[in-house]
């Protein structure tokens, strides 16, 4: 019999009183000394449960390989050539931790080196900061002074704008006030995410499973179809949208009516916001300007200012939450910070180090962060207080059509020629792709809901993802086919609760898509 240890027969045997398990007596001693446990079974074991066994002397025969000397050497050549192979394991284990350990050094080097480039760029935005805070104190007052005089009927005349040395116009500038104001948002904001909970009244996923078309409103002009831009706003569930046609739509959803017909843009209308309570609105076009309306007294919108600040094309609008300051985005490679009750263009931000115009913007939830996308396929993050470039995220083929932050703060989700990426703010990488159309179909539009909870995207249909992690799959719970015929769907919008989706494409019709019976009795198409 062999211990059921060593698998050898034991010189001194011993058997458990538990398992009756045969053992070397030197060897279950030690274990249990070690371990307090059968090391077969797992049970507790002492030494009193240990009964020796008593056998005659053993005299073991020498092994066959032992008994000739060309035996012994044959054993001697086996153990000298797994001396060798233990040795050559043990080296190479060494090269992999050499080359691993030289790689994280290397590592560590590249990352000393962006951080001090970030610091040094840091102090001297800082110092550039705080020349203009000293230089411009006079000059914005004079500006405002000069502003308010060039007010007529509403209207800012931008070609009396005072002119600096090099023949561009002289901003005021963000100033503390404005950033201390943006700062205790920006807090305030921060703490109630960290309270907020998915509303009870959200819609479900299998709701949203069978979404469907409720309603098309023709909304713009035959001749001149398309809808570039949706917007919502949820407490008064009106819907604004920005057309081909130069033109602009306010429409209340409940009732299928349209409130108001904002007109005075020369070209195509890009963008659309609603700001505060909807009582003004923030138009942008291709004729390089931006219009702030304001609701009248008769319901409807009377335009308060024109800016004409841009060069090029103005490409997208996007209100902070504070709802006092808006910033536009332009092909001329620059964005502007608005204020806008006066409609004062606090700053004007280029970027040195490329030529590509800006084609989307967003603002972060919390409303520190901008987030812009190029025409050049890139998409740059900006310090809204010191109008640094803080990271760029590369990657997509094409313009970047739409650019949406997640209500958690940490997602973000840009579009393009190539399909959805998202991308971890935490970690500064994309971390999920979705491509669901072929090459020559761009992906238009991408918007998180205001719960976070899901994603839809637009391109030749709509399609909307289950929000998940970074680890977790996000799922495609529906697509909806694009009814318009034209395969273009330029701009989706969730409701209120995501209730419904608010999508426009390249016809003249808002398309609504819900579940029947959730849209207050409006069930004609």
């Amino acid at each position: 019999m062999n211990c059921s240890i060593s698998g050898e027969v034991p010189e001194e045997p011993v058997v458990s009183k538990k398992s009756g398990l045969l053992y070397e007596k030197r060897l279950i001693e030690r274990h249990i000394s070690d371990f307090g446990k059968c090391p077969i079974t797992g049970e507790p074991l002492t030494m009193d449960d240990i009964v020796p066994i008593k056998t005659g002397k053993i005299v073991k025969p020498r092994p066959v390989q032992a008994a000739s000397i060309p035996g012994m050497l044959g054993m001697f050549q086996i153990e000298w050539d797994g001396l060798m192979l233990s040795n050559f394991a043990l080296e190479q284990q060494l090269n992999t931790a050499r080359q691993e350990l030289s790689h994280a050094l290397y590592q560590h080097d590249a990352a000393c080196r962006v951080i001090a480039r970030l610091k040094k760029e840091r102090d001297e935005a800082r110092s550039l900061l705080a020349q203009a805070e000293r230089q411009v104190p006079m000059s914005a007052s004079t500006a405002v002074t000069v502003n308010a005089s060039a007010l007529s009927n509403g209207k800012r005349a931008a070609e009396d704008d005072e002119m600096g040395p090099e023949g561009k116009k002289i901003r005021p500038g963000i100033s503390s006030d404005i950033i201390a104001e943006l700062t205790d948002c920006n807090a305030k904001l921060s703490q109630q995410r960290k309270k907020r909970q998915i509303p009870p009244t959200l819609a479900p996923i299998d709701a949203v499973e069978r979404y469907t078309q409720l309603n098309s409103y023709p909304l713009h002009r035959t001749n001149k179809p398309g809808i570039l831009a949706v917007d919502i706003h949820y407490s008064k569930d009106i819907v604004a949208t920005a057309g081909v046609d130069t033109n602009a739509i306010v429409f209340d959803r409940p009732s299928g009516e349209i409130v108001a017909t904002l007109s005075g843009h020369s070209k195509k209308v890009t963008s659309v916001k609603f700001v505060a309570q909807g009582e003004q609105i923030v138009t942008g076009s291709a004729d390089k300007t931006v219009r702030v309306w304001k609701e009248s007294e008769n319901g409807n919108y009377d335009c308060r200012h024109i800016l004409k600040d841009h060069t090029a094309e103005v490409q997208a609008v996007t209100v902070h939450a504070t709802n006092n300051y808006f910033v536009t985005a332009s092909l001329d490679n620059t964005w502007c910070f608005y204020e806008l009750s006066t409609g004062l263009c606090l700053t004007q931000v280029a970027d040195a180090s490329s030529s590509e115009g800006y084609t989307s913007a967003a603002f972060h939830p919390d409303g520190l962060i901008l987030g812009t996308g190029t025409s050049g396929a890139l998409v740059k993050i900006w310090d809204v207080k010191s109008q640094a470039n803080v990271a760029r995220f590369d990657g997509h083929v094409g313009a970047v059509t739409a650019i949406s932050f997640s209500e958690n703060g940490y997602f973000l989700a840009t579009a393009a020629q190539d399909g959805v990426k998202l991308w971890d703010l935490r970690k500064l990488r994309n971390f999920r792709t979705f491509a669901p159309y072929d090459e020559n179909t761009p992906t238009q539009s991408v918007e998180f809901d205001h719960s976070g909870s899901y994603l839809a995207l637009g391109g030749s249909d709509i399609r909307v993802y289950q929000v998940a992690n970074v680890k977790s799959e996000w799922n495609c719970i529906k697509t909806i086919p694009d009814l318009s015929g034209t395969g273009k769907v330029t701009s989706v919008k969730f409701g209120p609760d995501a209730k419904y989706l608010a999508v426009g494409s390249m016809d003249r019709n808002l398309r609504i898509f819900g579940l029947p019976g959730d849209d207050d009795g409006q069930m004609e198409s």
